[in-house]
């Protein structure tokens, strides 16, 4: 079966490197979790603020788990 699941966390400067690894260790996390054997596409964008700074990431995922 193939699922798609988006996870979002906010941005705060000069910690942005540290989001990024602890987003990819809940990604991980959870596909594992899920058991997924395949993930087709793994995408992000970002959301800003009234001033058009940026204030959040958000990762879409679609994976395969088996039936």
């Amino acid at each position: 079966m193939i699922k798609v699941r988006t996870f979002a966390t906010p941005i705060k400067m000069f910690a942005t490197m540290r989001e990024l690894h602890d987003l990819d260790a809940q990604v991980a996390a959870f596909l594992q979790e899920e058991g997924a054997d395949k993930v087709f596409s793994m995408s992000d964008s970002t959301t800003v603020g009234e001033s058009g700074e940026t204030i959040g990431l958000m990762r879409a995922v679609a994976y395969r788990v088996p039936d």
